[in-house]
């Protein structure tokens, strides 16, 4: 693999789309294109979308240096303080109206990690304060609002009283916890600290770390558990190769940010088994492209977007922790191919949702929409840009 593709897809492909998506009129960007990319301009915008596309232009900026990127960060911005964010309860609502009226006020901590996550990106892409004080306000209240002693709960009306998890449940069960939010709420901390180096940041780093270790991951199996009830209780049998990869290579980068060698010690052979398990359990052998998950044993040859995304840079990173284990190299580079033969929708640039097992792919499907952003394929061409560039 070379560094230039990955950076000739991020320049010509994945930003020249996502510029066509900006809303010059009402702020923010649209939140939803159709299968042509022709942006819907009347649609609702999600919080997700707007924070994962402020995360996206800031990380870009930081590798690429065009200020035109951080131009892009700072419109983003702008429509999340302004128009997301709830001053009166805090935290950010999960949707508001094209024109940024609120309209879905569900506070969920998915949603308030996302923002903390590009928030902090963009305070080190930018300088801004006022960006880190949002930061840390969604930080505090997730801790004061949206967990107990064992964890973090996920679903909330506006003024934070309990509601159900219906927006992160599938597969049939309400989950009061999920691992989803927990890798994210990870993820959105690891950055934080990256950021600041506050040390209760890095506290809670490693409560998620234990709760990992202990709750999560299922050392029998070599994955991890996805819904939970509050104590802790998975409620279903269910396998996320996608996940599993990307909880792999995550949970390596937080203990690489907190500079904890005893706690990277404690948790690689968690990081390695991960790894280990979705190549051993996930991988279509015959296409060499990542299935989507593995329910009550009935595996879902699907292949989804952001999953083959997590996989190339995922399994580059299993990799470099054991270069004997070549197999996580080759794979890494297969998956890179069959994205670009089948994943990459040739006239837009973006990414096809969701490809059949067969490869073919439903013409009909949206390149953007509340969960469809540039975050997972653009993070995955931004890592790969800077972990092939250090052994060039």
């Amino acid at each position: 693999m070379d560094a230039r593709t990955f950076q000739a897809h991020l320049e010509n492909d994945l930003i020249p789309f996502w510029n066509k998506m900006v809303d010059y009129t009402n702020g923010g960007f649209y939140g939803y294109a159709d299968s042509t990319g022709i942006p819907d301009k009347a649609s609702d915008k999600g919080c997700i979308l707007n924070s994962r596309i402020l995360w996206f232009y800031s990380a870009a900026y930081r590798l690429l240096k065009n200020k035109e990127l951080l131009s892009m960060a700072e419109h983003a911005f702008n429509f999340l303080a302004d128009k997301f964010y709830d001053s009166r309860y805090g935290g950010v609502y999960w949707s508001v109206t094209a024109d940024g009226m609120p309209k879905d006020t569900t506070k969920h901590t998915y949603n308030q990690a996302f923002a903390i996550y590009a928030l902090s990106e963009y305070y080190q892409a930018s300088g801004s304060r006022e960006a880190l004080t949002l930061a840390y306000d969604m930080y505090h209240v997730i801790e004061d609002k949206c967990r107990d002693n064992d964890g973090y709960f996920e679903a909330f009306s506006r003024e934070f009283n309990p509601v159900s998890n219906d927006k992160l449940s599938e597969n049939g069960v309400i989950a009061e916890r999920t691992m989803n939010s927990l890798l994210h709420i990870m993820e959105a901390y690891t950055e934080l600290y990256r950021a600041d180096h506050f040390y209760e940041v890095g506290d809670s780093i490693r409560e998620i770390l234990r709760i990992f270790k202990f709750k999560v991951y299922n050392p029998d199996r070599e994955m991890c558990e996805v819904f939970f009830d509050k104590t802790y209780h998975s409620l279903i049998n269910l396998e996320s190769y996608g996940h599993d990869i990307e909880t792999s290579w995550l949970i390596d980068r937080a203990c690489e940010v907190l500079e904890d060698k005893a706690y990277y010690n404690e948790m690689l052979p968690m990081i390695k088994a991960l790894a280990d398990g979705a190549l051993r359990n996930g991988i279509d052998t015959q296409h060499k492209a990542m299935n989507n998950e593995c329910e009550n044993k009935v595996v879902d040859q699907k292949k989804v977007w952001w999953v083959q995304a997590e996989s190339v840079t995922g399994f580059y990173n299993a990799y470099k922790n054991d270069p004997s284990r070549t197999e996580y190299l080759e794979i890494s580079e297969q998956i890179w191919n069959y994205i670009n033969r089948y994943v990459i929708d040739k006239q837009s640039g973006e990414w096809i949702e969701n490809i059949s097992p067969d490869n073919t792919a439903d013409p009909a499907q949206a390149l953007a929409h509340p969960w469809k952003c540039p975050y997972h394929n653009g993070r995955m061409c931004i890592e790969m840009i800077n972990r092939l560039s250090m052994t060039a």
